[in-house]
């Protein structure tokens, strides 16, 4: 019998092709995502044979799921009987507000878990479908974004019909975004920011003085904030936790949130990144808005997972316990990787961020090729801009395997510099 791939077309159906009219035309924006970039960088140069790949490109946990979490998942299975709504479940929505309210000292009652909280698969599906719910491109739209960047920012804005825009985060600036980087007009036209803190891939946490001039803007533009804070329980000093946008609005006093949406995640926090749990809150409106397109987006959390993630908002030994295995590893990268490639060690998140004697691209590609420790260009998490590309000559380095692992790689790229440089 033949397959269905060779059964001849039937005259009588028009297959689309990219490109065509009957095809969504921003789909041909689309850049291709980073890591299908790099496969195909590395494609023709296998690493050797006597060094078994050390994967340090992508940023995926690879921490142990904490066991209560696992436990709690297994217990609700018999949920699956049931359609999740939207809104998703009080207990999970309660949860979330008292881990915000005191994690980031919010007014007790200041973050209504009924009305200012929903539950997101994650902060990738969350960050996007926002985009679509809050860009109106019936009229000129931009969307701005730090430089580099989560990829998803970029192809929300190009898919919801809007021109993205881009902030520079340079080291003169302290990896802040430039505001200053775009002209009076284009911020007339901005309709959404995106914002990450800390950053990614630089770790840096923006600051109160930050914050008060991007709350200046959206009142004189009228354009949405988005902050993803994926990585704001992933930081180094355990007596000075990240600053957050819900902390910097009630610290200067807009404490209703208006025109603001904060991401969090438990894939960094708890190390589970299948298990796809966030959540967004802030503005009410925009949060109700969100609910609504949500209810037709068909992405409701399925409740074992909210049942589970309820658990991981509460429990804080879990995220500690963590947050000390990243300091190990970013102990081990200082000791080891210094002085022959150079590296800061950012205050928060577990990415490193080094300037490298080559091409982002071909060191990249050399270093796989020479040691089986696979990092990711710069550039392809950066766009070129007037002012130049903040991810040209640097790699972005993902300290997500164990420590004796991690070792290993951070010794190998060493012995390479050394070696090559």
């Amino acid at each position: 019998m033949n397959s269905a791939l060779d059964v001849p077309a039937d005259p009588g159906i028009i297959h689309p092709k990219p490109g065509d009219s009957n095809m969504n035309p921003n789909l041909d924006a689309l850049l291709p995502y980073p890591f299908e970039r790099l496969q195909r960088l590395i494609a023709n140069d296998p690493p050797p044979r006597d060094h078994a790949p050390i994967r340090m490109s992508i940023g995926e946990p690879r921490h142990a799921a904490p066991p209560m979490l696992v436990s709690r998942l297994r217990d609700a299975m018999a949920d699956l009987g049931h359609y999740p709504t939207a809104r998703g479940e009080p207990e999970l929505r309660e949860a979330i507000a008292a881990w915000a309210t005191k994690r980031f000292s919010l007014r007790p009652g200041r973050l209504d878990p009924e009305s200012q909280i929903l539950p997101v698969s994650g902060t990738r599906e969350g960050l996007f479908s926002f985009a679509q719910t809050v860009v109106d491109p019936s009229r000129p739209a931009t969307v701005a974004m730090p430089n580099p960047f989560y990829q998803i920012y970029e192809g929300a804005a190009i898919l919801a019909g809007a021109k993205p825009v881009f902030l520079n985060t340079l080291p003169e600036n302290g990896y802040a975004p430039n505001l200053d980087a775009l002209s009076e007009e284009v911020w007339k036209r901005c309709q959404l920011l995106y914002l990450c803190s800390p950053g990614n891939p630089t770790g840096a946490i923006l600051g109160l003085k930050f914050y008060e001039e991007v709350f200046r803007l959206a009142d004189r533009h009228g354009f949405v904030v988005a902050a993803d804070e994926c990585y704001s329980e992933l930081y180094g000093d355990e007596a000075h936790p990240p600053l957050g946008i819900l902390e910097a609005a009630s610290l200067l006093g807009r404490d209703h949130y208006e025109r603001m949406v904060v991401f969090h995640s438990l894939s960094k926090r708890s190390s589970v990144p299948g298990l796809r749990s966030g959540f967004v809150a802030g503005d009410r409106q925009l949060i109700e808005a969100f609910h609504r397109y949500r209810t037709y987006h068909g992405c409701a959390m399925p409740i074992p997972v909210q049942r589970a993630s309820a658990w991981a908002w509460r429990d804080e030994g879990h995220v500690i316990s963590n947050r000390a295995l990243y300091r190990q590893k970013f102990q081990a990268a200082a000791e080891i990787l210094n002085p022959a490639l150079p590296v800061e060690i950012p205050p928060a998140g577990f990415y490193l961020w080094p300037v490298v004697p080559d091409d982002a691209e071909q060191f990249a590609r050399k270093l796989y090729a020479g040691t089986g420790v696979l990092t990711l260009p710069g550039t392809y998490l950066s766009r070129p801009t007037p002012e130049g590309d903040p991810g040209q000559n640097r790699i972005r380095i993902s300290l997500v395997p164990d420590l004796a692992e991690t070792r290993e790689a951070l010794a190998r790229i060493r012995d390479f510099v050394e070696r090559h440089y």
